[in-house]
């Protein structure tokens, strides 16, 4: 069972029934007992960073969120805000995030680079696997996500960069150290290549 924690924002019906697509089982919950059930965990999230922390920390989750990601280890996967709480922190606010990864999520420099680049960065974009990780397992072609964003991940310790993409500047968009993912598009909304995605991440041991 994959839980998809709801803590007042994110896509969580988009991502439900991509995950019903491909036959996986989930539950939308905030519910505690259900948290520490499930075998997967994902991590939504649309809007700012700030905003997401409060709503995870009024949640009263952190904790047992700490609990599933570092002693008992089950897979997560962080999409878009939830992969940038998943930072140290952001230049979009102020707050610490989980720092489950040495990252730190940036703004985009654009003013610079040749070329007009707006802000927010929306569109797909061609997506390369830089670890031969599992999310990006058997893909037959180079894969195109769909991404929402004016911030992305920064990695300091660039082992942990799993995926990278360019919008002017080329730019880390998923990060992978042990059972955690986190990836800056969203595959809820990536057709195929999402869906692929996330039967990669539900084959997870």
């Amino acid at each position: 069972m994959i839980g998809i924690l709801d803590y007042g924002i994110g896509n969580l019906g988009s991502i439900k029934n991509m995950l019903r697509k491909i036959g996986s089982q989930s539950v939308i919950t905030s519910d505690p007992s259900e948290i520490k059930s499930v075998d997967k965990l994902i991590l939504p999230g649309v809007g700012a960073f700030d905003t997401g922390m409060e709503q995870l920390q009024k949640s009263g989750l952190v904790d047992l969120l700490h609990e599933r990601a570092l002693d008992d280890k089950i897979p997560i996967l962080g999409i878009c805000l939830g992969a940038q709480l998943m930072t140290k922190g952001s230049e979009e606010g102020n707050l610490p995030g989980l720092g489950w990864f040495d990252a730190e999520t940036v703004r985009f420099q654009l003013d610079n680079i040749e070329g007009k680049w707006h802000l927010p960065n929306i569109g797909w974009r061609d997506v390369t696997d830089e670890d031969e990780g599992p999310l990006l397992a058997g893909f037959d072609r180079p894969p195109r996500f769909y991404f929402v964003h004016s911030y992305y991940m920064r990695a300091a310790d660039l082992s942990i960069v799993s995926m990278t993409t360019q919008y002017g500047l080329p730019y880390h968009c998923g990060l992978r150290s042990n059972n955690l993912h986190c990836v800056q598009f969203h595959p809820e909304k990536s057709h195929r290549y999402g869906m692929q995605l996330l039967q990669n991440f539900a084959k997870l041991a």
